[in-house]
């Protein structure tokens, strides 16, 4: 799989989106992308979209996957218009979710927000997925592709992987900022946790950070690039925990379980197990794009963590 981020130009861009719709769209203009896609805003008919170019065709179609699942379930994430291919890359046509992401608004707002956020995440997370089985990765668009939360999280990790974003990463220890001690440390805690996270099994977005939350500052209006996994939502609530300044998110989440009658058991043990989760993962994230200082104070955020 490529993980190349196409290279287009507004005019590029046009051209391909008038021969997809056979007629004129306007205000074609470049957004900001992910580390893989090239986003552009356009309207068409005075309506605002998003097209976004991949070298990944399979993303997309999960994506149009996700977008069925949780549009049809009252959950503001952007519905898919229509995909193709061009050239080497596909791209993927979405309404657009009007505001701005989270991370903009001023600290008033952000504040103002919380209760909508809190909200719409777990009426994500909650979200029925039928008749559905496995944890991790969705695959041919329906089913995890594992049988269990440990054989996800030991084959995410694993040395030997080919095709993946990780391919190789072993030689992060020698080549960049990774520790080895340090990696095998937290992924022995991830592992001890485990137990605690794997029983759980609803949808999780799997970035759910401040940069994919769209409000108008008043509510909140979207949510958008979910990565997608089976598994306990404590990950996702583990990702955005600290978005709102003076807010205490996790404390949120869990006093709104509670007054929908879903009390979270075994709070504490899940959001370390997530927490874990996503820092190694983010550990080497850091490590493999060269930000030094966010790897240290990521490292030494995870160590100070309870082991077990």
């Amino acid at each position: 799989m490529s993980h190349v981020k196409p290279s287009l130009s507004v005019n590029e861009v046009y051209t391909v989106l008038q021969r997809h719709f056979g007629r004129n769209v306007s205000d074609v203009t470049a957004g900001e992308g992910g580390n893989f896609s090239s986003v552009f805003f356009f309207e068409l008919d005075n309506e605002p979209y998003v097209v976004r170019f991949n070298a990944s065709k399979e993303s997309f179609q999960q994506e149009q996957m996700i977008s069925k699942l949780l549009s049809s379930q009252e959950v503001p994430y952007p519905k898919i218009c229509g995909m193709g291919d061009e050239g080497h890359f596909s791209y993927c046509i979405s309404e657009r979710k009007l505001g701005i992401v989270l991370a903009d608004l001023d600290d008033e707002q952000k504040i103002a927000v919380v209760p909508d956020l809190v909200h719409v995440i777990s009426k994500m997370n909650q979200v029925q997925l039928g008749q559905t089985t496995g944890s991790g990765p969705v695959v041919e668009g329906r089913n995890g592709q594992y049988a269990a939360w440990e054989q996800f999280v030991a084959a995410f990790y694993a040395e030997n992987q080919e095709g993946t974003f990780w391919e190789n990463w072993h030689e992060l220890y020698h080549m960049t900022c990774l520790e080895r001690d340090v990696f095998e440390e937290i992924y022995a805690r991830l592992i001890a946790f485990c137990q605690y996270n794997a029983p759980h099994r609803h949808f999780v977005h799997n970035d759910c950070h401040e940069w994919n939350i769209i409000s108008d500052g008043h509510s909140i209006t979207g949510i958008i690039d979910a990565g997608f996994l089976y598994g306990d939502f404590m990950i996702d609530i583990a990702t955005i925990e600290h978005a709102i300044p003076g807010i205490d998110l996790k404390e949120a989440f869990r006093v709104h379980y509670e007054q929908i009658g879903k009390p979270i058991e075994n709070f504490k043990e899940r959001l370390t197990g997530a927490r874990y989760f996503k820092g190694l993962d983010g550990l080497r994230f850091f490590a493999k794009m060269g930000w030094d200082h966010a790897y240290i104070e990521l490292r030494d955020k995870l160590l100070s963590l309870p082991k077990w």
